[in-house]
């Protein structure tokens, strides 16, 4: 079965046929447009300083919080991500961080998603680090 929901140029694919169904995330997201890559964002406020040390849910909203500023400066929303990668120190996080997330995207077009479980990030006390891509309409 193929579950297209369109949002304004963008296809998303959630149950390409012979792909087993996903839930939280879309499988296949298409569209014509300009790329924006959005760096891996972490949990530090406007000051560069960590919110949220030693809590995940705390610190995945400052990351999407950060998200939204960068696709904000590329004139894109979270309406317009196609993929997200989220690098975590302990995928016991991942409830708690897709919660986050849920507060930022429509939950029922979510983008592509892969989560991976990494033995650390750059600095101790950083519990996850999310990027992104982004599909914008050609100019």
């Amino acid at each position: 079965m193929t579950d297209k929901k369109d949002l304004p140029g963008l296809v998303h694919l959630s149950h390409p046929a012979g792909v087993a169904p996903s839930s939280g995330y879309t499988h296949v997201v298409t569209g014509p447009g300009r790329v924006a890559a959005i760096a891996g964002q972490m949990p530090f406020d406007a000051d560069g300083e960590l919110v949220g040390a030693g809590d995940p849910a705390a610190q995945a909203r400052q990351v999407f919080a950060n998200m939204e500023r960068c696709l904000a400066a590329a004139g894109a929303t979270f309406d317009d991500v196609i993929k997200l990668t989220y690098f975590v120190t302990d995928i016991a996080f991942v409830p708690q961080i897709l919660a986050a997330r849920d507060e930022f995207i429509d939950t029922e077009r979510p983008p592509a998603s892969t989560v991976v479980q990494i033995v650390a990030l750059y600095r101790p006390d950083l519990l996850l680090e999310v990027d992104a891509l982004a599909l914008l309409p050609v100019e």
